[in-house]
């Protein structure tokens, strides 16, 4: 649908990113707030992630309000909110965790403080955890997303639950007259499609407008991200690059221009973009509680130095539903390491293992854990010229619901117990203190139906009720797929040599829960039907080695952007909160397949490596 008349007379609203999650730079904020000329309308922010969510639903469920909110927030606005002002720029974030009544009542007494005539407002009604267990004791199953099994039964186990929100309380709040208005969980993209939307005064029924917006959302969500930070192109910036922020031109008919603050190095390109886009997707459709985004056909191109126009995408309408997610009571956990060095590094650490496993079994009861993983981290160099690039790090890592299991006592003393019985030259790290006994959460994320969400907006003495979707769709539980790989012979590309497919092929990975997905795309056009052609999903499974575990891949083909897709169900071990392994982000897994060699095109390696 077209846009409204009053939208039509705006210019696009200029969005810029300030945060992505609670570990970006705080400086940044007071920087672009005081830019001379302003380089954006309104600033979002992301503070959440599913770590911190967790972390903060249990502490609520402990009684701890210190933790219920992120401080790293009020760490950043607090020196920008004199240039938000003067520069009339406004605010949307995700900051409040558990609790944004309480950080709305930290924010406004901060800025009556400086004596600044700023509105702050905040939406509420994510935290659903009366809610759900209510529903629950009555027999409502509440499955996981990623495997349809009923973790959280009954809901005595569960210590908090929050609900993930869309844009138009963002929306309103602005259209009230707030400056800056305060979210707990709305999705990442939610602040960006409500700025859009409050901006050029858009309705509910404009999809399409509001799926272009949700995308310069996911797309600018991760600040450095679009702008060059995580890219596997990395070489191509100075070592000391700093990169970011990025800013979204969001026009009245959903176009889209990607760009960034002029101040800042790197790069905003189509391969910086298109490897944002495959972060975290999860197919073609990108759902969100206001739209359906349909990317199949997005397509990437460069408009100037550092824009890049994004098109392609269809609006459809959202789903009924929305994703909650769940903190549980997962146990206790402890690690501890051995160091492995030279020769026979796999012979060593099957020796430790088993010595360790039949003491573990003799004082604790190998019962008693319900996690117990012995892995080796790194290899020795073919050549190596220092003691510490022939070291292997050997990890023991356990799990328990009783904390007396991981106890020092019937986890970390039978561990070391070995150490005179065992492999050559036999050392333990001295820093104990991961083999204490550490609380911790597991996160589980299902569905619930919006209509069970009372979202309601905060500002100037007015609590304004969000209604929900009227205009949803029911979409199938799995997304459309390509299983079959391009029909090109691939010796037609001519002379190979082995070599890692990373040096002609980019990747991008992230994590959803237990998901992992993986994002692979090509520099060159006539390259893509050698990538779609060689991309099957046994040669992925082929690629990941032994790191595939038997689970269900699914395989996407996004041909504007020269991308295959894959989404590997399960793969991350429970997810971040409860992960056994160093890659509790999903990222690693794009570079560990980057590295595996293939019979290379010498023609795409004449080209130049990655």
């Amino acid at each position: 649908m077209s846009p409204s008349a009053t939208s039509q007379s705006k210019p696009p609203v200029r969005i810029a990113q300030i945060a992505a999650s609670n570990v970006d730079r705080h400086e940044i904020f007071a920087m672009l707030a005081n830019a001379q000329p302003k380089e954006a309308d309104v600033f979002c922010g992301d503070w959440m992630s599913e770590w911190n969510m967790c972390a903060r639903g249990a502490g609520k469920a402990m009684g701890l309000e210190e933790f219920s909110y992120e401080e790293t927030f009020v760490h950043a606005i607090t020196p920008a909110l004199e240039g938000l002002k003067k520069n009339g720029i406004k605010v949307a974030v995700n900051a409040g965790a558990t609790d944004t009544e309480k950080l709305h009542e930290r924010i406004v007494g901060i800025v009556k403080e400086k004596g600044l005539d700023l509105n702050v407002a905040y939406v509420d009604g994510d935290v659903v955890t009366d809610t759900v267990k209510k529903l629950m004791r009555e027999g409502r199953a509440f499955k996981h997303y990623v495997d349809s099994i009923d973790y959280v039964k009954g809901g005595e186990e569960v210590l908090f639950a929050q609900c993930y929100l869309g844009a138009w309380g963002v929306a309103r709040a602005l259209r009230e007259g707030a400056d800056i208005v305060l979210c707990g969980r709305v999705a990442d993209a939610s602040p960006a499609v409500g700025a859009a939307a409050w901006w050029h005064g858009w309705r509910e029924d404009q999809h399409q407008e509001l799926a272009c917006a949700l995308m310069a959302g996911h797309l600018i969500e991760c600040t450095g991200y679009m702008t060059g930070a995580n890219f596997t192109g990395f070489k191509r910036f100075p070592k000391n690059v700093e990169t970011g922020f990025p800013i979204a031109e969001v026009a009245a008919d959903g176009d889209v221009v990607l760009t960034k603050a002029s101040f800042f190095d790197a790069e905003v390109s189509v391969e910086t973009c298109t490897s944002q886009l495959m972060y975290e997707i999860q197919g073609p459709w990108y759902f969100n509680s206001d739209v359906t985004a349909e990317i199949t056909n997005a397509k990437l191109e460069s408009v100037g130095k550092n824009r890049v126009r994004l098109s392609g995408i269809q609006g459809m309408p959202p789903p009924p539903t929305t994703k909650v997610g769940f903190t549980v009571q997962g146990g206790y956990q402890a690690e501890m390491h051995w160091f492995l060095v030279g020769l026979d590094v796999k012979e060593k650490a099957e020796m430790l293992e088993a010595q360790v496993r039949e003491r573990l079994k003799a004082v604790t009861g190998l019962d008693k854990f319900h996690c117990l993983v012995f892995d080796t981290y790194g290899s020795v160099a073919e050549d190596a010229r220092t003691q510490a690039s022939a070291t292997v790090d050997f990890r023991v890592f356990a799990q328990a619901r009783d904390r007396e299991a991981i106890s020092h006592k019937k986890f970390f003393r039978p561990c070391i117990d070995v150490l005179n019985i065992t492999y050559p030259a036999a050392t333990f790290h001295l820093d104990t203190r991961q083999s204490e006994p550490k609380v911790y959460y597991e996160y589980y994320v299902s569905l619930m139906e919006q209509s069970l969400v009372k979202q309601q907006v905060h500002v100037g003495g007015q609590d304004i009720d969000i209604p929900t979707p009227t205009s949803t769709k029911t979409y199938p539980a799995e997304q459309p797929t390509h299983d079959e790989p391009g029909p090109a012979d691939l010796k037609s590309f001519g002379p190979t040599t082995l070599a890692p497919i990373g040096y002609v092929v980019h990747a991008r990975s992230g994590d959803k829960s237990s998901n992992v997905n993986i994002g692979l795309f090509v520099r060159h056009a006539d390259e893509y039907e050698w990538l779609r052609s060689l991309l099957s999903t046994a040669k992925i499974k082929e690629l990941l080695r032994d790191e595939y575990k038997g689970g269900r891949i699914d395989r996407y083909e996004f041909k504007n952007v020269l991308a295959v897709h894959f989404v590997l169900h399960d793969h991350m071990d429970r997810g971040v909160n409860s992960n056994s392994t160093y890659d509790f982000l999903g990222k690693c897994v794009a570079e560990f397949v980057r590295y595996q060699k293939i019979e290379v095109p010498n023609k795409f390696l004449d080209r130049g490596k990655i």
